[in-house]
């Protein structure tokens, strides 16, 4: 009903301003940074030149708890992960044909779960709870006594493979995953968020052509 989306992107562009007015939140001093400072080393610590600063305003790790950190840390590389495999496939989906097999009659976009054209429940929220299951239960498990965000504990184990030559390589490549990560977070917000305000996802063009699919997406 108009009623309800209009209420949904009203929701939504609220949880956009609520993000952005967080990360411009003024940061704590005194005895809160002491503890946040034991982190100032740590993977994704924000680079002022001369020296790098765990940004904390929300203060999760006030107390400087490592187990609290590291927890933190795994479950923000893990929603990272998923928004990076959510914006690829929502950008790549959208406007044209380009479907797993049997998918061929998804839509794209919101259309997928809201409104007339919305795909059955049994078709589209039980395969991906299975998947979502067992990739959560056999695949991507954290390795005991490693760094967060190290899933190679599971039966098959996964990692960077033969681009992490050594632990310069590691630390690059582990940076370059986080900051990725919190990138495709707002995007995949982003686009969700436009595409409720005027049907748009995208701000400067209609649609996007997955360049890895070559002359076939032209």
């Amino acid at each position: 009903p108009p009623q309800s989306l209009e209420i949904m992107r009203v929701v939504a562009a609220l949880a956009l301003m609520a993000g952005s007015a967080a990360a411009f939140a003024p940061a704590q001093t005194g005895r809160v940074s002491t503890a946040v400072s034991a982190f100032d080393n740590e993977i994704g610590a924000t680079d002022f030149g001369d020296r790098t600063v765990c940004w904390d305003p929300l203060n999760f790790v006030e107390n400087g708890d490592q187990a609290r950190f590291d927890r933190l840390r795994e479950v923000e590389i893990k929603h990272g992960r998923v928004a990076m495999l959510a914006a690829l496939g929502y950008a790549s989906t959208w406007g044209n044909n380009y479907r797993f097999p049997g998918c061929a009659d998804f839509p794209g976009g919101h259309a997928a779960v809201i409104g007339d054209s919305a795909i059955n429940t049994v078709d589209l929220v039980l395969p991906i709870l299975a998947i979502c299951g067992a990739l959560e239960l056999a695949v991507f498990k954290q390795k005991e006594g490693s760094f967060p965000g190290d899933m190679s504990g599971g039966a098959f184990p996964v990692g960077f493979g033969p681009y992490a030559r050594d632990e310069a390589d590691m630390i690059d490549l582990r940076t370059k995953e986080l900051l990725n990560g919190r990138a495709a977070q707002m995007g995949i917000l982003g686009m969700m968020v436009h595409e409720q305000l005027d049907g748009k996802p995208f701000i400067f063009f209609e649609k996007f052509t997955p360049y890895f699919l070559g002359p076939v997406a032209i």
